[in-house]
């Protein structure tokens, strides 16, 4: 198992760390590797891919198709016709 240093770390932050482990009949370190381990499977909100992000932004504005994303292919220039 790894482990980490927090340097410069608050008073006023440790402690309340220690009263939220002690609630939870925990010791600090044990509350502090549950608060990271709970931060870092939440998927961040920029790991969508950019296709997704869009369409999720425009959801429910009358759109009912299905954007698929083009992952691997190369864009194309737009053709007109004149």
């Amino acid at each position: 198992m790894a482990q980490l240093i927090v340097r410069n770390l608050e008073e006023s932050v440790k402690e309340k760390l220690r009263r939220r482990a002690a609630r939870r009949r925990r010791s600090l370190e044990a509350e502090v590797r549950d608060i990271l381990c709970d931060a870092v499977a939440r998927p961040e909100p920029n790991e969508r891919h950019l296709g997704t992000r869009i369409a999720s932004r425009f959801l429910g504005l009358g759109a009912n198709v299905d954007f698929t994303e083009l992952r691997g292919h190369a864009a194309r220039p737009a053709r007109f016709k004149t």
